[in-house]
């Protein structure tokens, strides 16, 4: 992290109903997010164009919007059904993404 600050960074995101600490690398501070894990933020981060070197605090509104949508719709950005936590739920055959 540089030294300077800039000033439109946040040092806490409320994403998905969890706090993410905006100090840390955006693909290892969404892996605070109940259900996502390192290669699935990997996954979701790309498929929004976000640079994973990027600090979390440092995303813009539109970029949080994006990986917001990404993680609730993961079938309809084209993420294979193998890479969900969820595949083919007994009670009603769904593939998601807890």
């Amino acid at each position: 992290m540089s030294l300077v600050i800039p000033e439109k960074f946040q040092h806490i995101l409320r994403v998905l109903n969890t706090n993410i600490d905006g100090r840390r690398k955006i693909a290892f501070a969404i892996t605070a997010i109940k259900g996502v894990g390192r290669r699935y933020a990997h996954v979701v981060l790309r498929k929004a164009d976000i640079d994973l070197t990027k600090r979390a605090g440092e995303l813009t509104e539109d970029e949080v919007e994006r990986v917001i949508t990404i993680m609730q719709n993961p079938r309809q950005y084209k993420i294979p059904d193998w890479f969900l936590n969820r595949q083919k739920d007994v009670k009603d055959g769904k593939y998601s993404q807890v």
